[in-house]
């Protein structure tokens, strides 16, 4: 490809996907929430909770977030919650256990995606409630959730003293024929096969540390250019169709950062999953699959269809990447996914109100 070629197209997607990111927070900021439709938030346990936090100590805001932990559940008059920190081993699985061997009456959620999906792995059927204090790069469940990820004062308010919703959760199986290895694992918002995770997979770390989540559309940019590779998908077990395709995606939610409605429709708790397969093969393709999600068109574009599934089978003939909620799980030849509606209990905000205010006498300000 021409130099001048690749420049012209990472011009393009830079001036669209920063347009996109401004149309988006115009959006956000006209108040547009998702509506639940399984459930109106309702009031939780009232008085005496056993809490315990699962806390990534590295993430911005951790310190803040256990401060104001702590000085809420005291002044609530409920015993010292039990904290307990990940590590680079063990990223929340055994501290999701301990919060439950523990007796906990809610457990609290301070990092990034990958913690709370983690966690949400080992909550999810257990009817414990979780909360989330939003301390990563994307936040992608609490930005579906309407939870401000700016305000870790008022997370903690809603994580301890909110209401109560279920949402869904998503299953997904990789499954390696060349490797022989198979996992399964939870997602809560955006999973996918193919270009979206190797995007994942190529995001350089600094930069994300540096610049956010902003550092997906740098490694974007630089996979634009590429082959569309054939996928066999079958939809709630029915006959494989053959697809040439960049990437196809499974959502239980599809709300992105900077106010990107990357799925309008896309509810976290109607029982089903939208899968999205993205097929452009040309910088037009490209330019059309941004336009439709900027401006949320309605018309039919040839690269790029919608589906809704309770399960999805992708077979490929070579290892793909996979992406879990925007971190990578590997390569597969195989992924199965399925929606588990209704299995995770969330604290949230009261619907149209302020968040429940318990004991708040650590406000902002005093």
């Amino acid at each position: 490809m021409p130099t001048w070629v690749l420049v012209l197209i990472i011009v393009c997607a830079s001036l669209l996907f920063l347009t996109a990111s401004w149309w988006g927070v115009r959006k956000l900021q006209q108040k547009h929430t998702r509506s639940a439709v399984g459930e109106i938030p309702h009031k939780g346990q009232t008085g005496q909770q056993r809490v315990a936090v699962i806390l990534n100590p590295v993430a911005a805001g951790a310190a803040a977030a256990k401060l104001f932990l702590q000085r809420s559940a005291a002044l609530a008059g409920w015993e010292d919650p039990l904290f307990l920190e990940t590590t680079p081993v063990d990223p929340g699985y055994a501290q999701a256990r301990a919060a439950l061997e523990f007796g906990a009456d809610v457990v609290v959620v301070g990092g990034g995606d990958g913690t709370v999906r983690v966690v949400a792995e080992v909550l999810a059927h257990t009817q414990k409630p979780m909360g989330v204090i939003p301390l990563g790069t994307g936040n992608l469940l609490a930005r579906n959730l309407d939870l401000d990820v700016n305000d870790i004062h008022g997370n903690v308010q809603t994580a301890l003293f909110g209401h109560q919703r279920h949402i869904d959760t998503a299953t997904m199986l990789i499954e390696n024929s060349v490797s022989g290895t198979s996992s399964r694992h939870t997602f809560l918002v955006i999973a996918g096969v193919g270009m979206d995770a190797e995007v994942v997979a190529d995001t350089n770390a600094g930069l994300k540390k540096f610049v956010g989540w902003l550092a997906y559309s740098e490694a974007g940019v630089r996979h634009l250019p590429g082959r569309r590779k054939k996928v066999n998908i079958a939809l709630d077990g029915e006959s494989p169709q053959q697809r040439k395709v960049r990437s196809v995606l499974f959502a239980n939610c599809g709300l992105l950062p900077g106010g990107i409605d990357f799925i309008p429709n896309a509810l976290i708790d109607d029982g089903v999953l939208d899968v999205v397969v993205v097929s452009p093969r040309s910088a037009i393709g490209w330019i059309a699959v941004s336009l439709k999600i900027l401006f949320k068109h309605k018309g039919k574009l040839p690269v790029i269809d919608y589906y809704r599934s309770r399960t999805v089978t992708i077979r490929t003939a070579v290892p793909e990447e996979t992406q879990l909620d925007g971190d990578p799980s590997g390569k597969a030849t195989k992924v199965t996914v399925a929606v588990e509606p209704g299995s995770l209990l969330m604290r949230v905000k009261a619907q149209q109100l302020e968040p429940d205010a318990g004991p708040d006498l650590f406000a902002r300000g005093r």
